[in-house]
């Protein structure tokens, strides 16, 4: 049983006795005296695709789905679907950018870290590594003699999503990004 306040994107809970996957969590913090922390999440129901929301207190509790973690490494993009591998029978499975929503900007071809959620040998999405390293494809020119100051400027990295980074960085250096919240960790 996982506590409403624990529920992190990826994760697979029963809801009404039907797999769900959790996709957005919204936290709410009500300024009235003795209101609880309210999350809005967002689900998507494995067997059917269809989005539901909830709202939850933190302490409701949510039954965790039956479901396979295999390792896997992203392939290839076939058109519009993603293709990836099982590190261990060496299976493909495929997901659509819809089913990717949010995650598309951190696959690189050959990215290793992945986990594949599989219920009845079936995938029905991904968990990122914590952090993965691109390389800056295009930001203003490095300021002399700026420092690891807290000034910051637009970078587009390889797969095409802008992060800020400090502003001594230069076009085709390797910075590590944090994928749950899109920000500059360090240099790689």
């Amino acid at each position: 049983m996982a506590k409403a306040s624990e529920l992190k994107k990826g994760m697979v809970v029963e809801v009404n006795g039907v797999p769900h996957v959790v996709k957005q969590i919204e936290v709410r913090n009500p300024s009235s005296r003795g209101a609880s922390t309210l999350y809005k999440v967002r689900f998507n129901n494995l067997k059917t695709g269809q989005k539901l929301d909830e709202s939850l207190k933190g302490d409701d509790f949510l039954k965790e789905a039956a479901y396979v973690r295999a390792k896997a490494q992203f392939s290839y993009l076939d058109g519009d679907n993603y293709v990836f591998m099982n590190e261990e029978d060496y299976s493909q499975y495929s997901l659509s950018s819809e089913e990717l929503e949010g995650q598309i900007g951190y696959l690189t071809e050959g990215l290793e870290g992945i986990v594949a959620l599989l219920v009845d040998d079936e995938v029905i999405g991904i968990e990122l590594p914590s952090s993965v390293v691109m390389s800056i494809v295009e930001t203003t020119p490095a300021i002399k003699g700026a420092t690891a100051s807290a000034r910051t400027k637009t970078a587009r990295l390889t797969t095409g999503i802008e992060i800020q980074v400090p502003e001594y960085l230069e076009m085709s250096e390797l910075v590590k990004v944090n994928t749950e919240t899109g920000k500059f960790m360090s240099r790689a």
